[in-house]
């Protein structure tokens, strides 16, 4: 960095005092100095990439700086100084970079993919997103507490493509969440230039079209980006509402070092490295007297100094020695159930009254349990599961949502960061394709990368035989089962629906909960009136038998009590799994080792679901005590589709009776 008199940004530093004007520059300084020292152990191979943000420090710092210290951030790769500027320790910060236990994910993560809580940073995910969505749902938790704060969260120019952030903006929008959003706009996604990105003149001017405050600062003028930032959450605070700020820049190296800057013309790269904002801002502190050579040497040897002290502490640090059981130990966060029984008298319920009176008992007891969901209030739900739940709980706790499931799934997220339990309904189970990448790669591997629970529930409304078509009938829990992080619960009766949701919403971790739509007004049971919790991964025995193990859950539950009820003549254990996950293998061995043979049914299409693992199970692990081979009953490998006669010959159940007579007679 060579000093030159001629600043090539016009900076106006109003009534600012010397000692913020030298704060500022050593906020900026600190995470220059960092990454070129980064860019060197990265030649020598001590850490194994970088996403260089030289060149648009101003934009972390002034952002950084104008937020009060208890005011979360969701910074991106290119945001090293959100965290220096919240002070945290360069050793960790190193640590972190080199997969050590001293970072912030056990080296389960790298670079900027985590979180901390004692600092109040949300870090990114790959997919990008996600994190926008999750911005409002921190905001939203602010509102719920009365708290006159910001979320602040940043995206690229690039990520203003992705449906996340013209979600996010919407819901904030609606819901008039205190978000700031923060577009670098930095000249290129990886090789991509903003022409290839979008046609607008600005990013700016999409604020505009979900009724959002927009603005374009100069992200290189450091003074700018502090003053007007600090203007505009000073205003939020006081009116809360969601705001836009578009700052331009420029990424004056790779996407990542590997990628080079071989793409970008000579010109353009020359015209951005005058308007440096480091170089020009102490070209101006250097004009205006507030800093000299001798100080800028003396602060620079300072923060270098402090570099090679922590790079010691770091490299000091032995590397993390592989421990089987706390990699498998730290996927969930730790639930201890309590069983809490009921002592009231029952009535009798269908298996949707139950899931509704389960929910309502839920909302009492934990005050601040929000719901979310399409047409969920007022209207209360297109199943009516919610109905005349605003009028107990109001409209805060009971929240119809735009339809923007990813959004609405990341907020939840949002609401766990800061302690709040939600219940997200999706109208459909169909309809969580919407919402996949924030449940597989986000809720679920927050809690194992940085120790983040994600204490969400989702309902699922599931299943065919109701002639729903393909895209509101499907069974889709393979797609979870299979998701390490993830709880996935498929009730059959009324009684158990209603005390394992008691149970899911207790558990810190995320759970899908589905119900099939198609048992939701047609099986009745007596139901204790009171609150009441059901242990996950305890299977029931429905029937008892020594012939024939039938494992299943859901509707093929009530399937093979039918089938049964036509043949006396079998004698049969009938497993009711619950839950999947966790799925109850010791009493599927059980079973197995009872009764010799055994047929898994499931509603689902039969590749890839449920009942193909636990086949592989019992093969593995009870080979020696069958008498015959291991049966698997499932739907037909097409969609579902709508005539009612295509879809029962679609169904399972039109093939289960005749596998479970085949068996019997093995």
């Amino acid at each position: 960095m060579q000093t030159t008199a001629k600043s090539y940004i016009k900076y106006d530093k109003r009534n600012f005092s010397d000692k913020l004007l030298l704060s500022i520059y050593k906020n900026m300084l600190k995470p220059r100095l960092i990454e070129e020292k980064m860019l060197i152990l990265l030649r020598q191979g001590k850490i194994s990439k970088w996403f260089s943000g030289i060149g648009q420090e101003a934009i972390s710092v002034g952002v950084t700086m104008a937020l009060e210290d208890d005011e979360y951030i969701l910074p991106m790769h290119r945001n090293l100084g959100v965290f220096t500027t919240r002070n945290i320790p360069l050793s960790r910060l190193f640590s972190q970079w080199q997969g050590k236990a001293n970072g912030f994910t056990n080296g389960r993560d790298r670079s900027f993919h985590f979180g901390t809580q004692e600092y109040k940073i949300v870090g990114m995910i790959s997919h990008l997103g996600p994190q926008l969505g999750v911005a409002d749902g921190i905001a939203l938790a602010g509102l719920l507490k009365n708290e006159a704060k910001v979320t602040a969260v940043f995206t690229g120019e690039g990520g203003t493509s992705e449906g996340d952030f013209h979600e996010a903006l919407n819901v904030a929008a609606v819901w008039e969440l205190p978000v700031l959003f923060c577009i670098e706009n930095n000249g290129y996604g990886l090789s991509t230039p903003t022409n290839e990105q979008y046609r607008c003149k600005d990013l700016a001017d999409k604020g505009k079209g979900y009724g959002i405050d927009a603005f374009v600062i100069d992200g290189n003028n450091i003074l700018e980006v502090y003053y007007k930032t600090k203007k505009l959450v000073e205003s939020i605070r006081k009116r809360p509402r969601p705001i836009l700020i578009e700052f331009k820049t420029f990424r004056r190296r790779g996407h990542e070092e590997a990628s080079g800057t071989k793409y970008v013309p000579d010109a353009l790269m020359k015209e951005w490295e005058q308007k440096d904002p480091i170089d020009n801002y102490r070209n101006f502190l250097i004009q205006e007297g507030v800093l000299t050579e001798q100080l800028n040497e003396q602060i620079s040897n300072e923060i270098k100094q402090e570099i090679d002290e922590h790079l010691k502490l770091a490299d000091n640090e032995p590397k993390i020695i592989p421990v089987l059981s706390k990699e498998l130990n730290d996927v969930y966060k730790p639930f201890e159930f309590k069983e809490t029984t009921s002592s009231s008298k029952t009535s009798e319920l269908r298996l949707i009254d139950a899931i509704s009176d389960g929910l309502r008992l839920s909302m009492k007891r934990h005050k601040d349990l929000v719901i979310m969901g399409q047409d969920i209030a007022e209207y209360g739900g297109v199943f009516k599961i919610t109905e005349g739940f605003v009028e107990q709980f109001g409209k805060n706790r009971v929240r119809n949502t735009p339809i923007c499931e990813s959004a609405i799934i990341e907020t939840a997220m949002g609401l766990s960061i800061k302690g709040i339990k939600s219940v997200v309904e999706m109208q459909f189970a169909d309809f969580v394709s919407s919402g996949f990448n924030p449940l597989v790669n986000y809720l679920a591997k927050s809690y194992y990368r940085w120790g983040q629970n994600a204490d969400v529930v989702v309902r699922m409304p599931c299943g065919a035989g109701v002639s729903a078509g393909p895209f509101h009938s499907q069974t889709n829990e393979a797609w979870f089962t299979k998701t390490p992080g993830l709880k996935v619960v498929y009730p059959a009766f009324p009684l158990d629906a209603k005390g394992l949701l008691a149970t899911a919403i207790e558990d810190p971790n995320p759970v899908l909960f589905f119900e099939h739509k198609a048992l939701y007004r047609s099986v009745r049971q007596e139901v204790p009136m009171d609150y009441y919790t059901i242990p996950f991964g305890k299977a029931s025995v429905i029937k008892d038998g020594k012939d024939i193990s039938i494992i299943t859950y859901g509707a093929g539950v009530h399937w093979a009590l039918e089938t049964l009820e036509k043949h006396t003549e079998i004698s049969a254990q009938l497993l009711d799994l619950r839950t999947l996950q966790p799925l109850d293998i010791e009493a599927i061995f059980n079973s197995v080792k009872q009764t010799g043979k055994v047929i898994i049914l499931q509603e689902d299409s039969l590749f890839g679901g449920i009942a193909s693992d636990i086949s592989a199970l019992i093969n593995e692990n009870c080979f020696e005590y069958l008498d015959a081979p291991v049966v698997r009953v499932g739907s037909l490998e097409t969609p579902i589709p709508f005539n009612s006669d295509l879809e029962q010959q679609y169904l399972a159940k039109s093939r289960f009776e005749e596998a479970l007579i085949t068996l019997n007679q093995y």
